[in-house]
């Protein structure tokens, strides 16, 4: 199979995960023998099928390195999960904007050289798909670089919970320059907000009334800590917005992350409580928690929307890949009951 041509923007812990796995799974032939992935083979794509040909950051200690060497640097905190040899792709520098909040000043160091023509690079290295992987509060970089897309021709992937696939003007711009787009907020594969619909759709389909449910986040890393700044806001209404798509009526929801705590690193602990009643209005409550390692939790997902947009890209389709949207996206353009979103994206891929 031809190459799927990728360039990262955000060289941070979803990045270290996404190119360690991709080496994991580089060798990998059966789907039996590949723990972690839900897609061996996806519309004949196999994860090494996957090539990353650029990368961005701004922080001194990535952005002049191989991209091998600076998915393993500071601030990144993930833990290794496999050797990755040298991929000869330089970590090019991107513009600040608004990418570094008043806390991440604290432990991202900016770096002095020029910023990169982007546009140019695209071009060069023949990318495809550009994937949005930056803290949740840069709205206007994550604008930046979906207009370098744009100008370059390339499919583009927004895993922030920033407005871009589910925005009309934003649609229609990808619609009108005939590239694919996809977001936005990426799902984690064993993710809270997924295992909160889960749990609220399997409660009402057994006939119980849930009344009111909380799901809170506390993580490490610097997405959690950007989150306590700048987004909390913004997460808290796109996952209570989703976590509400479960029930086929009206409850009390809330959902979000709530606080950072630096020693868990890239470790996020869920919290889930759910109350409600079932025969005879008898009441019932749960107390669950969840603990993940947060960025390998976009590993598999993120490797079966790349291949996606290569298909939609083979395809010639042009703005929001709906099936792609629905089926990995917290906020898709379009709400989506999970077992709609799992068929139209089976559909799609075959």
């Amino acid at each position: 199979m031809p190459k799927i041509r990728v360039a990262l923007v955000g060289v941070g812990n979803c990045a270290s995960a996404l190119i360690q796995g991709l080496q994991w799974y580089s060798n990998c032939e059966k789907e039996e023998d590949c723990i972690g992935l839900r897609h061996l083979f996806l519309g004949g794509f196999h994860p090494r099928d996957i090539e990353v040909v650029a990368a961005y950051d701004i922080d001194n200690r990535k952005v002049g390195k191989d991209l091998s060497e600076a998915i393993f640097a500071e601030p990144n905190n993930t833990p290794k999960l496999a050797n990755v040899p040298t991929l000869n792709v330089i970590v090019h520098k991107g513009p600040p904007l608004d990418g570094l909040g008043e806390y991440t000043k604290r432990v991202i160091r900016v770096s002095n050289q020029s910023e990169d023509n982007m546009i140019r690079t695209l071009k060069e290295n023949d990318a495809e798909i550009v994937i949005n992987l930056l803290p949740s509060g840069g709205t206007k970089a994550s604008q930046w670089y979906a207009e370098q897309a744009l100008a370059a021709g390339c499919g583009f992937v927004n895993a922030t919970p920033n407005f871009i696939a589910s925005e009309e003007a934003w649609a229609r711009r990808f619609e009108m320059a005939e590239t694919p787009l996809a977001g936005d907020d990426l799902i984690d594969q064993v993710g809270a907000t997924t295992m909160h619909k889960t749990l609220l759709r399997l409660l009402a389909t057994n006939g119980v009334r849930v009344t009111q449910t909380y799901q809170l986040d506390v993580g490490g890393g610097n997405e959690s800590l950007d989150t306590l700044e700048r987004t909390k806001d913004i997460k808290r209404a796109v996952k209570t917005e989703s976590v509400e798509s479960a029930l086929p009526y009206k409850a009390e929801v809330v959902a979000g992350s709530t606080d950072y705590v630096d020693f868990l690193q890239n470790r996020r602990d869920s919290y889930f409580w759910i109350k409600g009643t079932h025969f005879c209005n008898v009441p019932m409550q749960m107390d669950l928690k969840l603990s993940t390692v947060d960025a390998p939790n976009a590993g598999s997902v993120l490797f079966d929307v790349i291949r996606a947009m290569k298909i939609a890209i083979d395809k010639n389709m042009k703005g929001p890949i709906l099936p792609i949207c629905a089926y990995a996206f917290k906020r898709p353009p379009q709400k989506t009951p999970l077992e709609t979103a799992e068929k139209m994206f089976s559909d799609f891929i075959s």
